[in-house]
């Protein structure tokens, strides 16, 4: 069954929404027919069922049914705080980043970035990359779209990123290709599975090509953060983020 975003989804049954232009264009290119059915999602979490009643040339108008309730979302909050690579490796970072369930990005520019935004064509880009977040949770099946923030420097980002949770701490991890602990025995250490207690929100850093400096890295460890190793290989700045993000999809949903 197609799903569709829509901002401010109203979960009355038997009410009627005209669907914002991105949707209906997209309901008219599937060739759906009155009496088809959909689902809409806010980006929040909300979602229900619906019926296309009335199509015009350039509008759609349906009719709202059931709530769905679905959970997809991981157990645990997890943020990527990501050296932008370059080309179309972030559209695509992106999107499996959405589809594998994380929470927010953190676009990053570093001393060994090749994309280097600020202004308004970072604004462009990042509205463009949260497109991308909400096609991949239309596809996937989220209720809750990430959230890609806005572009930062490294060093500011990381002076920022002391700060803690309302309720808890948050775990913080380097993903690091020098004298750093396996992603294994980080996570026996800090949130064995099956444990009562599991934190409830993560964060990665992970560096452009050619990796985050030694000064950035030292800067992240001397705030705390913990050296993460995913292995003996050297893996892409649009690979490691989501092999991490896919190891604790398996740590904590079974």
């Amino acid at each position: 069954m197609p799903r569709f975003h829509i901002e401010s989804l109203s979960m009355s049954p038997g009410a009627e929404v005209s669907l914002p232009d991105g949707a209906a264009r997209h309901v008219q290119v599937l060739r759906m027919q009155p009496g088809d059915a959909l689902r809409l999602f806010d980006g929040l979490g909300q979602e229900c069922l619906a019926t296309v009643m009335e199509m015009g040339r350039k509008s759609v108008t349906v009719t709202l049914g059931e709530p769905v309730h679905e959970p997809r979302e991981l157990p645990v909050r997890v943020t990527l705080a990501i050296g932008m690579p370059a080309n179309d490796r972030m559209d695509a970072l992106v999107e499996k980043a959405a589809e594998l369930g994380v929470y927010a990005i953190q676009p990053l520019v570093c001393a060994r970035s090749v994309l280097r935004l600020d202004g308004e064509r970072a604004a462009k880009k990042v509205a463009h990359w949260q497109a991308v977040a909400v096609s991949a949770c239309e596809q996937s099946g989220r209720a809750v779209v990430p959230q890609v923030h806005p572009v930062r420097s490294v060093s500011s980002w990381l002076q920022s990123a002391e700060a803690r949770t309302a309720s808890e701490p948050v775990m913080r991890g380097v993903l690091s290709l020098r004298d750093a602990v396996s992603v294994r025995q980080w996570l026996a250490s800090t949130a064995p599975q099956g444990a009562a207690n599991v934190p409830r929100d993560w964060c990665f850093l992970s560096g452009p090509e050619g990796g985050l400096s030694a000064e950035e890295e030292s800067l992240a460890l001397s705030l705390g953060w913990s050296a993460v190793s995913l292995g003996k290989r050297v893996l892409r700045a649009d690979t490691a983020p989501l092999a991490m993000l896919s190891v604790l999809g398996a740590q904590f949903e079974g």
